[in-house]
């Protein structure tokens, strides 16, 4: 199993998006320009950026001059919201086969665990929802 970093590119494109669009014609950037400061495909950026942009955290614009742009200050977009726009899943999830039913852990487990990833994962939302996309730039750059 390998570790997801859907989180990790999307925070990458957000914080590269709030240091480089003002400083170029109408703040609009590319998503080949985002995947070279991110060293991966312009296709895995551009997945990325469908989500950030179903979330309403970027906005794209087609035809003469297309490319892609923040909808909000970096100072309004939190690393939650980052994470709810590319992380569908669950963080921990269950064993996909229902354990034994006639074993009495394999029967109590399920709703045990689920309660502990439950309350882990809204801990960890409520400490990324402290982090801002002008936080991690501003620890960033100096």
């Amino acid at each position: 199993m390998s570790a997801n970093s859907r989180m990790t590119v999307a925070t990458h494109t957000l914080t590269w998006m709030a240091l480089v669009c003002p400083r170029r014609p109408e703040g609009i950037v590319t998503s080949d320009q985002i995947a070279a400061s991110v060293n991966t495909n312009p296709v895995v950026i551009r997945r990325i950026l469908g989500g950030l942009r179903d979330a309403g955290l970027v906005v794209s614009r087609r035809g003469q001059g297309a490319g892609w742009t923040l909808a909000r200050a970096p100072e309004a977009i939190t690393l939650k919201d980052v994470y709810l726009a590319v992380e569908p899943d669950p963080l921990i999830a269950p064993h996909p086969a229902t354990p034994n039913q006639e074993c009495p852990v394999g029967r109590g487990i399920p709703p045990v665990l689920r309660k502990a990833y439950d309350r882990a994962e809204e801990s960890m939302k409520d400490e990324l929802a402290t982090v801002t996309v002008a936080d991690v730039l501003r620890e960033t750059v100096t």
